[in-house]
C-alpha cells in the first residue's frame, strides 16, 4: 500500500474508532439510567469478549500465547479501576464535560513518562502540559458552584488511564496488538464481576440493548484504534479523535437535554491545542533531537 493512501486508510479508521468510541459512551449512558456502574462495566467486558472472539478464530490459539501474563495482569487491574472511574463519570456528569476531561489523560501520560520510563521532556512540552492543565481548571472550575466531586473522579479515571497508556507502550514492544485487546478484554470479564455481583440487578427492556452495544462498540472500536495507530502516525491521528467531543455534544444535547457549557468548549478547546502539539513534538523527536535542544 502506499503512503498517501496509508495515510488516508489510518485517518479513516480512526474516525471510525472516534464514532464507535462515541456512541459507545451514549451507550453506557443509557444503561447507567437502571444499572450500578459495576455492572455496565462487568456487561460490556463481557459483550466486548464475544465481540473479540473472532480475533482468537483468525489467529488461532497462538494468539494466548504470552511471556507477559503478570504485565497483563497489572495493566488490567490499573485500567478497570480507571473503567469504573470513567465510566461512573459519564453515567452521572453532563457527557460533554465527562469525555472533555477524559482527553487530559494524554497530559498525565507525558508526566508519567518522564517519572517513570526516564523520558526526557523538555521546556516545550512542559509548557504545553502546563497550558493543558489550565484547560482542565476552566473545565473543572474549581472554588465555583459548578465544582463537584463528580468532576476529581474523572480526573482520576484520566491519571489511571494514563498509567495503562504506559504499561501498553511497554506491552507493544512484544506483544502484538490483537493480542493486547483480547488478554486485556478477556481479564476484565472476571475483574469486573465480583463488584458487579454486590451490586447485581438484571438488566430490563432496552437496557439490554445498550450494554450489549457498549460491549461490541467498545471493542471494535480498539481494534480500529490499534490498526489506525499501526498504519499512521500519533500526530496526525490524535486530532482526529477529538471528533468524539461534538458527537457527544450533540447526544447530550437531543438525548439528554444538556446544554453545551462555553467552560467545557474552551477548557476543552485548551486541551486539545495542547495535546495536539505534545503529540505533534513526540512525533518529532526522533528526527530532530540531535539538533534541537529546546524541545
Amino acid at each position: 500500500m502506499s503512503e498517501p493512501r496509508a495515510h488516508l486508510r489510518a485517518a479513516g479508521l480512526m474516525l471510525a474508532s472516534t464514532f464507535f468510541f462515541g456512541l459507545m459512551a451514549v451507550a453506557i449512558r443509557l444503561s447507567s439510567k437502571q444499572l450500578n456502574t459495576f455492572e455496565v462495566a462487568f456487561f460490556r467486558n463481557f459483550f466486548g469478549l464475544l465481540a473479540a472472539l473472532p480475533l482468537l478464530y483468525r489467529h488461532g490459539w497462538s494468539l494466548l500465547k504470552t511471556a507477559r501474563l503478570p504485565r497483563y495482569l497489572i495493566r488490567c487491574a490499573i485500567g478497570i479501576c480507571s473503567m469504573f472511574a470513567g465510566f461512573w463519570a459519564i453515567g452521572h456528569l453532563p457527557l460533554t464535560q465527562a469525555i472533555a476531561l477524559s482527553y487530559s489523560s494524554p497530559l498525565f501520560v507525558t508526566m508519567a513518562a518522564a517519572l517513570f520510563l526516564g523520558e526526557e521532556v523538555r521546556a516545550r512540552r512542559w509548557t504545553a502540559v502546563s497550558i493543558g492543565f489550565i484547560g482542565v481548571l476552566i473545565v473543572v472550575r474549581p472554588g465555583t458552584e459548578s465544582f463537584t466531586l463528580g468532576s476529581l473522579i474523572a480526573l482520576l479515571a484520566a491519571v489511571l488511564n494514563a498509567t495503562v497508556s504506559i504499561q501498553i507502550k511497554e506491552l507493544t514492544a512484544t506483544e502484538p496488538a490483537d493480542r493486547i485487546v483480547f488478554w486485556t478484554t478477556a481479564l476484565w470479564v472476571p475483574m469486573s464481576l465480583g463488584p458487579a455481583l454486590a451490586v447485581w440487578q438484571w438488566p430490563q427492556g432496552w437496557t439490554w440493548a445498550w450494554i450489549v452495544a457498549a460491549g461490541v462498540l467498545g471493542t471494535s472500536g480498539h481494534m480500529l484504534w490499534t490498526r489506525a495507530l499501526r498504519l499512521g502516525e500519533v500526530s496526525a491521528l490524535t486530532t482526529i479523535s477529538f471528533m468524539q467531543l461534538p458527537l457527544v455534544a450533540l447526544a447530550g444535547y437531543f438525548l439528554f437535554d444538556e446544554v453545551l457549557d462555553h467552560y467545557t468548549v474552551i477548557g476543552a478547546s485548551i486541551i486539545f491545542i495542547a495535546n495536539a502539539y505534545i503529540t505533534h513534538r513526540e512525533s518529532r523527536l526522533p528526527r530532530s533531537a540531535p539538533q534541537d535542544a529546546t524541545t
